[in-house]
């Protein structure tokens, strides 16, 4: 099948600013959706025009229904950076779509700052939470973010100066490439502007002496875990997330989460991964909800119940932590929805569970280790190492 939706990428220049090929699609298009704004922009044409669908889900069988007009979709500079197009991909045989990408909102903000692209993050907070960037703010980092509205750059000032970063530089920027251009600038400590709700942020992230180091890394301090005292010790955590291999778009069912600890640090290894918790006490599934949120994965799903019954109906994972031992059926329930070269991990601190990993380690192979931690505590006046006790590591990736 030919082309038949076309999505067109529009800046605040209008159809001024498209090239011919894309603006000749808006002019001849049979029906064109997009938001109030994409329709201001595109001036006078004779299209019927809609506006985006509620909820937006239904944006999908709105197009699908549309087959074989000549349809426009409207969207901000580059429609497949966080922007509808990908969206839409996902949905629609990418032979059935002609994408016009116009400058994205990034690039635009990045030649205003001066800013190599090569050197920021881009991330965007449209639709989403703000503490998703959490994991991003470091020392001398720079950041572009596609905000919500007009309260977004307050919000984001707000987790600057909590963490320690009150001093970040931050612009806002608004209507770029239009008549109207404006430009807000400040630090987040004293951050008051009044902003239009469309709007792009940068940020210069400078940090105090005192500021909240949170590398992306696995490996954060336990006191950063709001917990019950069960939970994955940090140097075991490490060792544990590195075996489980985050990646881009990953999930991970994390069974018996508890706190949320390898959950939570799973999320902020890689972009976009994602991570199930399922954990039977609702007391555990609020701090690992806290916690989510805190460090900057407010995305965290969180299942009640216990394994393997809880299972049942989740989508298939990339990665399996099993924190607490393994009971009967769990293994084999779990290591059966694993998708091929997916990796499985399993600690025990019991001599019981110590056995089962022993036996499965017996008759499917991969890694046993013992991890032993000792750590230095105050004695009175003085110090000595207190171990903690020692957890029993099995991991294998199936292939």
């Amino acid at each position: 099948m030919s082309a038949w939706l076309h999505i067109v990428g529009i800046g605040e220049d209008g159809l001024d600013g498209l090239v011919p090929a894309a603006r000749a699609v808006v002019e001849s298009a049979e029906v064109i959706i997009g938001g109030e704004r994409h329709h201001q922009l595109a001036g006078l044409v004779s299209a019927a025009r809609l506006k985006w669908p509620h909820p937006f889900d239904a944006l999908i069988a709105q197009l699908q229904a549309f087959s074989g007009k000549r349809v426009v979709v409207l969207a901000t500079g580059d429609p497949l950076w966080f922007s509808v197009g990908a969206r839409i991909g996902r949905s629609i045989d990418p032979s059935e779509i002609t994408y016009y990408p116009q400058i994205s909102a990034f690039q635009l903000a990045s030649a205003r700052m001066g800013w190599s692209m090569a050197d920021v993050e881009t991330l965007t907070v449209h639709g989403r939470p703000v503490e998703q960037i959490i994991a991003f703010i470091q020392p001398n980092q720079r950041l572009l973010i596609l905000t919500t509205g007009e309260k977004t750059p307050g919000q984001i000032a707000k987790l600057l100066k909590r963490r320690g970063f009150g001093a970040s530089k931050m612009t806002v920027l608004a209507a770029m490439g239009g008549e109207n251009e404006l430009r807000f600038d400040g630090m987040a400590a004293t951050w008051d502007h009044e902003v239009p709700a469309f709007n792009t942020l940068a940020v210069d992230c400078i940090a105090s002496p005192d500021a909240a180091l949170l590398p992306r890394v696995p490996g954060l301090p336990d006191e950063l875990f709001e917990h019950d005292g069960t939970m994955t010790k940090r140097e075991t955590r490490a060792v544990t997330i590195a075996k489980l291999m985050p990646m881009r778009g990953a999930l991970l069912w994390d069974i018996g989460t508890g706190c949320g600890s390898v959950a939570v640090e799973w999320m902020r290894a890689a972009r976009y991964a994602q991570a199930i918790g399922i954990e039977p006490r609702a007391d555990r599934r609020v701090m690992a909800a806290q916690n989510a949120l805190a460090l900057g994965t407010p995305k965290l799903e969180l299942v009640a119940g216990t394994a393997p019954v809880a299972l049942e109906g989740l989508a298939a994972p990339d990665a399996i932590f099993v924190g607490g031992g393994l009971s009967d059926g769990v293994f084999d329930t779990a290591w059966a929805a694993l998708k091929p070269l997916g990796r499985f991990v399993s600690n025990a601190v019991t001599l019981e569970s110590e056995a089962i990993l022993m036996g499965l380690h017996k008759k499917y192979g991969g890694d046993l280790v013992r991890l032993a931690v000792t750590r230095a505590e105050p004695v009175g006046p003085y110090l000595g190492w207190r171990p903690f006790m020692p957890v029993t590591q099995w991991s294998l990736i199936k292939r």
